[in-house]
């Protein structure tokens, strides 16, 4: 069956879109907020007679134009239809007052990866909380979460919020944006109207696509998210970003890969085989080498790692992303006890101070604390987790819309 995003739900029906008709109507968007036929959000709503007053943008921007991880976008006024775009990863990460009073109904038009330190999810609560205070009504239009329905990671810890880090949510969260929607009203208990334009025939315990379904085009809904496949590996990966190794960006393969000039991904492979094969399943790495062209290691040849989430190795229910990156992490520093995996306390990642960038993305030190006691053991991270985990199906359950 063919899937139905939000967005062309609400074009399709006009009753659906009733309730907008004489009210100011915001939408936060980003590149990937297209529908069916690939026209853009913005460009469908005004052409379907929706008074778009203003327009929000998340972080890499509106327009998707913001390459690297932590630029920030400016205001603007929009050229084709006047309108003012407000960047909510620029001066502010919050909704200001004066932007606020622009609109009375706010449309979430964002395609998320699924993953609690993408940004957009934190957005969306500020967004939810900013339209609490001043009594505006939000509507998410619902898209698939392409990581699908698996959860994985441990749940981040009290004290460790941050901009990648919104609540006490695990890594891989399982939820569409209208879903976390729910968690977040419940979570941090607002008052807010709040509204999801579902989705129609998403199934995402069905193959071949489960979360993505294969119908519909890929869009990168930030500059270094290119296809699926980096979506499902995404929620290890993105610890990359916390490591002096290089995740691929200045490569066409970003937070697919890792790897680094003085390591040997091939003994490296064979070392997280030994450690814990029972975590490698549902996926296939591939030893590669590539020459980032900027960021970490900018032209240097590296020995990585390939992720690969796709093909005939992929079982949406077995692969478990951020167990894979953390034996990747484990098995570095079997083989060389004395790298330098993280990136020190002068790296202030998200605006972060005096705290490791490993520990900001996974919502404590337990993962890191784990990779470097040379004792420690598969299991031991499982203990960690598996609660965590367990407690959190547990805990968005009712919260299911498809």
């Amino acid at each position: 069956m063919t899937v139905q995003f939000g967005i062309d739900r609400l074009l399709a029906d006009p009753a659906l879109r009733g309730p907008l008709m004489g009210q100011r109507v915001a939408l936060l968007a980003h590149p990937a907020s297209v529908t069916a036929d690939l026209t853009h959000s913005l460009d469908a709503l005004v052409a379907a007679g929706v008074n778009v007053t203003a327009v929000f943008g998340p972080q890499h921007g509106v327009r998707g134009d913001l390459q690297d991880n932590m630029m920030e976008s400016p205001d603007f006024t929009d050229p084709v239809h006047g309108v003012p775009c407000f960047s909510l990863y620029g001066e502010v990460r919050r909704p200001t007052g004066q932007s606020m009073h622009t609109f009375d109904v706010v449309l979430i038009d964002l395609q998320d990866l699924g993953c609690r330190i993408y940004t957009y999810v934190t957005t969306l609560l500020y967004m939810l909380e900013a339209a609490a205070q001043h009594g505006k009504a939000v509507w998410v239009l619902d898209r698939p979460n392409p990581a699908g329905r698996p959860v994985e990671g441990t749940l981040l810890r009290p004290g460790w919020e941050s901009f990648v880090g919104a609540a006490a949510m695990v890594m891989r969260h399982g939820l569409t944006m209208g879903e976390m929607g729910g968690w977040f009203i419940r979570h941090f208990n607002l008052d807010v109207d709040y509204r999801v334009i579902e989705m129609e025939g998403w199934a995402p315990a069905v193959g071949p696509g489960h979360g993505w379904p294969t119908d519909r085009v890929w869009i990168n809904p930030s500059p270094n998210a290119a296809n699926v496949n980096m979506a499902r590996a995404y929620a290890g990966t993105v610890m990359v970003e916390g490591a002096t190794l290089s995740e691929g960006r200045g490569t066409t393969r970003p937070l697919e890969i890792f790897g680094a000039p003085d390591i040997d991904a091939k003994a490296v492979i064979a070392e997280m085989h030994r450690l814990a094969p029972h975590w490698l399943a549902g996926c296939k790495l591939r030893d590669i080498w590539f020459q980032p062209t900027f960021h970490k290691h900018a032209g240097q040849l590296c020995s990585g790692v390939h992720i690969h989430a796709e093909g005939p190795w992929y079982d949406d229910a077995a692969f478990q992303p951020w167990r894979v990156q953390a034996l990747g992490f484990k098995a570095i520093r079997s083989l060389y006890p004395d790298y330098p995996i993280w990136r020190g306390t002068d790296f202030k990642y998200e605006y972060t101070d005096d705290v490791l960038a490993i520990d900001v993305i996974n919502g404590g030190p337990g993962l890191r604390e784990w990779v470097d006691d040379a004792g420690a053991v598969a299991g031991d991270l499982d203990a960690l987790a598996l609660p965590d985990e367990a407690a959190w199906r547990e805990e968005i359950a009712d919260l299911l819309i498809y």
